[in-house]
């Protein structure tokens, strides 16, 4: 469906009960042209929904560039961190400051237009609760990405094929989700696994207009694959964490016990004592209780965190 297309079919309500969320970092050079594009497509879509730009920390004049340019435009609001704390917190931020029950995350850089808007806010018209971007178009880390989004469709086996890219939510979803520090390459499968419906559109990638991009370096991949980890651990483990401490705790006392038996059948029956078997032994026998024990008291604490969540459910 075509920009103008989706855009005559949105209702009034979901025209001014969106939110545009723009996180930006040391983006001056492109916040006139950014301004600028928004301000035609809200006018040429009649769009009634706000934008919050959201300035993380920026050390340029972001935010006073952005006043500027939106000088006389009442849908444009600037928010402010007072240092750069990261896109996660940005999308926060803004959930936090509006009450629109829609929200969708645009980056600064222009890499999409602002005439996608009205394809994702008719996707969350037809019923979704997520809808993401499937990129089209060249992209200066393909491989990279490639890879990420299929370890991530493989491991949290998502039904979409894009994870990090221009995407649309109802705010509620952000209000439930534990986002961590740049978790929000985690959004779509933190979202899929409570359970909210998940889609996505194709939409084009463009080059940066200006500036330069803030997420790139070798150690980028490594930061991105241990939140891949982290948030694996998260799904699988926090609600029965005794899966892992307790099968790992037994585990350790069967061997321990193992080698308890070959110590003995030394000892007493071949006539031969090893001392570091014995300290094997109680090393084994020691570490594996431990875990059991802190198996038990992860339960507890899940279930205290579940009963907490369905109060606060029951309480909204």
């Amino acid at each position: 469906m075509k920009p103008l297309e989706a855009a005559q079919t949105l209702s009034p309500e979901i025209r001014r009960d969106f939110a545009l969320v723009v996180p930006a970092f040391n983006e001056a050079p492109v916040i006139p042209e950014l301004v600028r594009s928004l301000r035609e497509a809200w006018e040429g879509y009649d769009l009634q929904g706000e934008v919050l730009l959201v300035d993380d920390g920026s050390s340029d004049g972001t935010a006073e560039l952005a006043e500027r340019e939106g000088e006389g435009w009442s849908q444009l609001r600037v928010l402010r961190h007072r240092v750069n704390l990261g896109k996660t917190e940005a999308l926060v931020t803004a959930a936090e400051a509006t009450d629109r029950q829609y929200l969708v995350l645009f980056d600064a850089d222009l890499q999409h237009r602002p005439e996608e808007i009205p394809r994702f806010l008719a996707k969350l018209q037809e019923g979704w609760d997520v809808v993401t971007g499937r990129k089209m178009g060249e992209y200066d880390k393909p491989v990279v990405s490639a890879v990420y989004n299929w370890m991530s469709r493989k491991i949290f086996r998502v039904p979409v094929s894009d994870l990090n890219s221009m995407k649309a939510f109802r705010r509620c979803v952000v209000e439930e989700l534990p986002l961590r520090h740049d978790w929000h390459r985690f959004f779509v499968v933190l979202a899929h696994a409570r359970g909210y419906s998940v889609t996505e559109i194709e939409i084009r990638l463009y080059p940066r207009v200006a500036g330069q991009s803030k997420y790139s370096g070798r150690f980028r991949i490594v930061v991105g694959l241990m939140d891949l980890l982290s948030v694996w651990f998260l799904l699988l483990f926090s609600r029965k964490p005794l899966l892992l401490f307790g099968f790992s705790g037994f585990l350790l006392i069967l061997l321990g016990l193992g080698v308890g038996a070959v110590a003995f059948y030394l000892r007493f029956v071949e006539g031969t004592g090893f001392r570091p078997l014995l300290y094997l032994v109680v090393l084994l026998e020691t570490v594996g209780f431990l875990l059991v024990g802190v198996g038990l008291m992860a339960e507890m604490i899940a279930q205290l965190h579940h009963e907490v969540d369905v109060l606060r459910r029951r309480s909204e």
